[in-house]
């Protein structure tokens, strides 16, 4: 899987990003514009085929995930990555919230050298600023096989927005977005699941 370096308006890009539960990530990026498709999977583990009771078990060393296909013509690499960020909390390790866990880690996977150089070079910034108070623990890695998750995890939140979970932490999440990213927000919410 290698990020297309060519810039014409028909190539797609590909950023890979663990933040925690997958379906706020997902939930997140499916307000922003330029954003194509999501899919939410695992990643970075040492056994193949994972699934959900697996990866919560910790055994497996994979990160719940989320596959984005975006149009570099609309929004760039390093804008999905203030997103990400943003969105959030980068300076605690396997862990995000009350979600506890290497699955639940904090960690970038790049699709080409270029999506290294800039995933280090914020990060290096953000440290630099001090943005969030506490020195960074996302880690940078190689993209990996990615694996898909089971299918009630795909569009999770728009299918489940008044569960629990869904009311009381990706809801104000997506509000942070709304309120932190107007100029990146889909106007009429085009989104391919």
């Amino acid at each position: 899987m290698t990020l297309n370096r060519n810039s014409e308006s028909h190539q797609k890009g590909i950023a890979i990003f663990a933040g925690g539960c997958f379906w706020c990530t997902e939930a997140i990026f499916q307000e922003i514009e330029g954003v194509e498709r999501i899919v939410s999977g695992y990643i970075g583990g040492h056994t193949s085929y994972p699934d959900y009771k697996s990866i919560c078990s910790g055994l497996t060393g994979h990160a719940e995930a989320v596959q984005i296909t975006f149009n570099p013509q609309k929004i760039s690499f390093r804008e999905l990555l203030e997103v990400f960020f943003a969105t959030h909390d980068p300076t605690t390790l396997n862990r995000q919230g009350n979600d506890v866990g290497t699955q639940y880690r904090s960690e970038v996977f790049y699709t080409s050298s270029s999506q290294k150089e800039i995933a280090e070079n914020y990060i290096n910034l953000l440290n630099k600023e001090n943005t969030f108070g506490n020195p960074i623990v996302t880690k940078i890695s190689p993209a990996s096989q990615f694996y898909v998750a089971e299918d009630y995890h795909q569009n999770y939140y728009r299918q489940n927005q008044t569960q629990g979970y869904c009311s009381f932490v990706i809801s104000p999440k997506i509000e942070k977005v709304k309120n932190n990213f107007k100029s990146h927000l889909k106007n009429n919410h085009e989104y391919t699941s």
